[in-house]
């Protein structure tokens, strides 16, 4: 009997090793998979329907051979499946369930996006090849980018810090959770030299981004709305926004040349 973990992890591990790619789990496998565990990774977003395969493993005798499905039209929308079977005499096509044919498909990038929405962080989830930036974390005391990675297993960096995401991502109570609260500690005792922690010019940079959005969705406190997601006042979040680095004497001198 396959837990509620183990679904998880398999699905996991097949995202890990795509390094990437859209994994494809058919409605039979889901049917051996706990049914609290798959409503719970459709809710999530995790598992999103994908197109009918093309082709199955032939039932029509013992060899299992994996055969291209066709299809006839029966009128009113409705269609048929089978396959042609070209390996014996004695078999001629063989009738295949629609159900059988229906798939899920799961990414890095769906998967990223759980994430962040479980994690409740703004802004859109930005990918490069294996690795997703998944957003920014506040902790108590520092904030650092989120960032998801797939190389054969799937891995949180936080701080600095890389875990294995399987052991803070879980399925409890019919519902996908994360544990936020180990995230934040790896946030706040960022690992020297990590490169994760967001920069005060980066905190400017996403915050004016936010504040651009909301405008841009006709938010009227718009101030208001990012700093109480910042869990800031608005005028820190007006002075954030105004302290914007000075050039160095260096550069204005620099400038000052150029133009003369």
């Amino acid at each position: 009997m396959v837990t509620q973990d183990q679904a998880l992890a398999e699905l996991l591990g097949r995202i890990g090793a795509g390094k990437g790619a859209v994994v494809l789990v058919s409605e039979t496998e889901l049917s051996r998979w706990p049914e609290s565990a798959v409503r719970a990774m459709k809710a999530a977003g995790l598992l999103t329907p994908a197109s009918p395969a093309l082709s199955v493993v032939c039932p029509g005798c013992e060899q299992e051979c994996s055969m291209p499905v066709d299809s006839r039209s029966k009128g009113a929308g409705v269609s048929s499946f089978f396959v042609v079977c070209d390996k014996r005499d004695d078999i001629s096509t063989v009738a295949i369930p629609a159900t059988s044919l229906r798939q899920w498909g799961a990414s890095l990038v769906g998967l990223a996006e759980m994430i962040a929405r479980l994690l409740d962080l703004a802004g859109a989830v930005s990918v490069n090849g294996q690795r997703c930036d998944v957003g920014i974390l506040r902790g108590r005391k520092h904030s650092s980018h989120v960032t998801l990675i797939a190389d054969r297993t799937l891995s949180l960096r936080v701080g600095g810090h890389v875990m294995d995401l399987g052991t803070v991502l879980t399925i409890r109570n019919g519902a996908a959770k994360i544990d936020r609260q180990a995230l934040e500690r790896c946030a706040d005792k960022p690992v020297a030299g990590g490169g994760d922690v967001e920069a005060a010019d980066q905190r400017r940079k996403r915050l004016a981004g936010e504040v651009k959005a909301e405008k841009a969705k006709g938010t009227k406190a718009f101030l208001k709305v990012v700093a109480a997601r910042e869990d800031i006042t608005t005028q820190r979040l007006k002075q954030i926004l105004q302290d914007a680095p000075q050039p160095s004497r260096k550069s204005r001198l620099g400038a000052a040349r150029r133009s003369s």
